[in-house]
C-alpha cells in the first residue's frame, strides 16, 4: 500500500483579495458574469487547489474558503496517522482492540469502502499494512539506515490483514482481531476530495474542480460550456510531461504510481507502494495507473490496488468490473499506454 500519509493539516488560505488576484484563470475582468476562482492551501502533507465557477462575490468566496478549511480539518482530525490525537490514532493506540469502539460516520464510510476494495482486489489493497509501510520508512517514523531484516519483516507482515477488521454499521463501530495499525492514506485523501465536493454542493456551487495532491473530482462545466480537462502525467520524476488528457463532467480521477515517492539504498530503488502479500515494495513494470469513478474515495483506493497488482491482473479485473482505468507500462522501448473499454469515452487526444 502507498504511504501517502495524512500529515497534520495547516490550512493556510490566502486572503480574499489574494484569492481574487490569483483566481482569474481565464483572464478575469471584474464583471458580473461567472468566472473561475481558485481557493488553495496546504493540507495532508500536500496541497489543495479548488476552482469554483461563480460571479464575483468576495464574501461568498471568503465563506467558501473557511468552510473548505473546516471540512479538511475534520477529515484530518478523524483519519490522520500523523496526528496522535486523531480518531484513527486513538484506535491504533488501544492495547485491546477486541471490543467494539464507536467511530464517526465518516470514518465508518471510509473503512467500509476500504474493506470493499480489499475484497474486490483479493487483498492487494489493505489498510492494515501500515506497520510494514512504516518499517520501510514511508510512514511517520524516520527512514531506516538499511532495508528491513527479512525475519522482522515477516513477523510484522504476519500480524496484518484486513480480515482482522470487523465493522458494525448501526451504530458505527470498529473492532479488530489482534492489535492492528490502520493506515488510510491511500483512500482518505480521495475521501477529502469528496467531502469538499459535498460541501460545495450544499453551498450551492454548481460547477467546480476539487484537487488534493493530484486526486480530482469535478462537477458541471467551465464558463463557456467546456468540460474540465485533466492531464495524465508521463510517469517520470525529473520533469512534468503530459501523457494523455481526459475530459470529465461529474466524475473523479485518482492516479497511483511509483515515480514520485521512492528512495534508493545500495543501488536498489524502493517504491513507496507496498505489496501486502510480500511486504515488499512493488517491482513490476506498471509505472502508473489512473482510475475514473463516481467518487474520488473509490478511485483513490482502486488506483492503489491496481498499482499493487501490476498490469496484467489489474487490467483483467478492471475490464471484468467495467472500471475506467488507464495504465502506463514500462516497455523495452519506453512507455506504453493501455486502457479499459470504460475509459475510452473520457479521452480527448
Amino acid at each position: 500500500m502507498t504511504s501517502r500519509m495524512l500529515r497534520p493539516a495547516r490550512v493556510v488560505l490566502a486572503s480574499v483579495l489574494w484569492t481574487l488576484a490569483l483566481a482569474a484563470l481565464a483572464g478575469c475582468s471584474f464583471q458580473s458574469e461567472e468566472k473561475i476562482w481558485e481557493i488553495a492551501g496546504p493540507v495532508f502533507g500536500t496541497s489543495y487547489h479548488i476552482n469554483v465557477v461563480l460571479t464575483e462575490d468576495p464574501q461568498q468566496l471568503e465563506n467558501l474558503a473557511a468552510g473548505i478549511r473546516d471540512v479538511l480539518d475534520d477529515v484530518d482530525a478523524s483519519m490522520s496517522t500523523w496526528r496522535p490525537d486523531s480518531e484513527l490514532s486513538s484506535f491504533n493506540q488501544r492495547e485491546d482492540q477486541s471490543e467494539w469502539v464507536a467511530i464517526s460516520a465518516p470514518l465508518y464510510e471510509v473503512m467500509a469502502a476500504a474493506v470493499e476494495v480489499s475484497e474486490l482486489s483479493a487483498g492487494a489493497f489493505d489498510v492494515t499494512v501500515g506497520p510494514v509501510v512504516n518499517l520501510w520508512g514511508f510512514g511517520p517514523q524516520a527512514r531506516p539506515d538499511t532495508v528491513p531484516d527479512q525475519v522482522v519483516l515477516q513477523q510484522v507482515l504476519d500480524a496484518t490483514g484486513y480480515e482482522n477488521l470487523e465493522l458494525r454499521a448501526n451504530p458505527p463501530a470498529l473492532r479488530a482481531n489482534g492489535r492492528q495499525y490502520i493506515d488510510l492514506s491511500a483512500i482518505a485523501k480521495g475521501y477529502g476530495v469528496d467531502a469538499v465536493a459535498r460541501y460545495l454542493d450544499t453551498a450551492g456551487v454548481r460547477a467546480y474542480l476539487v484537487e488534493i495532491g493530484g486526486e480530482v473530482r469535478v462537477k458541471g462545466r467551465k464558463p463557456g460550456g467546456d468540460a474540465w480537462r485533466l492531464a495524465i502525467e508521463e510517469p517520470v520524476s525529473e520533469r512534468r510531461q503530459v501523457n494523455r488528457v481526459v475530459a470529465l463532467d461529474g466524475q473523479a480521477m485518482a492516479t497511483s504510481g511509483d515515480y514520485r515517492n521512492y528512495y534508493e539504498s545500495e543501488g536498489q530503488r524502493y517504491s513507496h507502494t507496498i505489496d501486502p502479500e510480500t511486504g515488499r515494495p512493488i517491482g513490476h513494470n506498471l509505472a502508473s495507473v489512473s482510475v475514473i469513478a463516481e467518487n474520488c474515495m473509490k478511485a483513490d483506493a482502486l488506483a492503489t490496488a491496481f498499482n499493487v497488482m501490476g498490469y496484467d491482473k489489474a487490467q483483467a479485473l478492471a475490464t471484468r468490473e467495467n472500471i475506467a482505468a488507464y495504465f502506463i507500462v514500462r516497455g523495452e522501448n519506453g512507455f506504453e499506454s493501455f486502457y479499459t473499454p470504460a475509459f475510452s469515452s473520457f479521452l480527448t487526444r
